[in-house]
């Protein structure tokens, strides 16, 4: 019995981890061209986005950075997403409000 609840535990903690939650409404993401729509609503993220549009996708970041400005003087931010306990780390950076670098260890991440 011990060891059916605890095989229980562990696979109810592995699967929450899969499971996605809507952090957005339909209002707040309809006047996005399509294809940002479409990677919103599969919580995928590309380069281009936004910083509103990314939270849309992912939800809050673990972990923001401000970063130096670029030498034209652009604001730069990094976004940190860590996942399955700190087994998987997705950095996010921002130039001016875009997504412009995206570095995973995650299988399945675009780079």
């Amino acid at each position: 019995m011990r060891r059916f609840l605890l095989l229980f535990l562990l696979s109810f903690v592995l699967l929450s981890g899969c499971t996605k939650e809507i952090k957005y409404t339909y209002e707040e993401i309809k006047d996005y061209p399509p294809e940002i729509q479409e990677n919103i609503k599969k919580a995928a993220v590309v380069t281009g986005m936004t910083l509103q549009q990314v939270r849309y996708a992912w939800g809050a970041p673990t972990v923001v950075k401000v970063l130096k400005p670029t030498p034209d003087g652009k604001d730069r931010v990094q976004w940190e997403y860590h996942r399955w306990g700190g087994a998987f780390k997705t950095i996010l950076r921002f130039t001016d409000g875009r997504l412009t670098e995206i570095v995973s260890t995650e299988p399945g991440i675009a780079k």
